[in-house]
């Protein structure tokens, strides 16, 4: 099998659900949010705030790109949908699943969202930002999940449903 990239807003449960889908399927994890800060050797929110939101987004952009694993759950930021390049790249070494939820239940999940490193532009609220990313998600990814009212297990065995059903996994 090829690896399956999760991609979403922050707080869909990408990491969480990433890690149990490595296991129950005998996967590795990888968690890009995490590759970048060891590269960098800074948090997500000390980069943004340093180096300035564009220099982030290509920081995310290189990491992503640059990603070789087979066998893998990755989970991504939220903001990878904004690399061109490493969405391409991500596009071509796996399987990619956006998991949607409602703009009501991720703001409930979300507490501080500058101190979980979510980028925001300027005057940007998480309203404007979910408006703006969910498209970008729908046009990258091979399939969506609607994980509303899911927990993590529940997520994982709807992923595990779509990869059983469709072949293009079992390669």
């Amino acid at each position: 099998m090829k690896n399956i990239i999760l991609v979403g807003m922050p707080g869909a449960g990408k990491s969480t659900a990433g890690v149990i889908l490595a296991k129950v399927l005998g996967y590795q994890f990888i968690d890009s949010d995490l590759l970048i800060q060891k590269r960098e050797k800074k948090l997500l929110h000390e980069i943004i705030a340093t180096e300035g939101l564009e220099a982030f987004i290509e920081i995310e952009n290189q990491v992503n790109a640059s990603i070789e694993s087979e066998d893998s759950v990755i989970a991504t930021g939220g903001s990878v949908i904004y690399g061109k390049e490493a969405m391409e790249h991500l596009r071509e070494i796996g399987t990619v699943i956006y998991i949607k939820l409602s703009y009501e239940t991720l703001s409930k999940r979300l507490g501080n969202i500058k101190q979980r490193g979510v980028v925001l532009k300027k005057g940007q609220d998480l309203k404007g930002l979910y408006e703006e990313r969910c498209p970008l998600y729908e046009e990258y990814c091979h399939y969506a999940v609607d994980a509303e009212g899911m927990d993590a297990e529940g997520l994982v065995e709807a992923i595990r449903n779509l990869i059983f059903t469709n072949q293009e996994f079992m390669v």
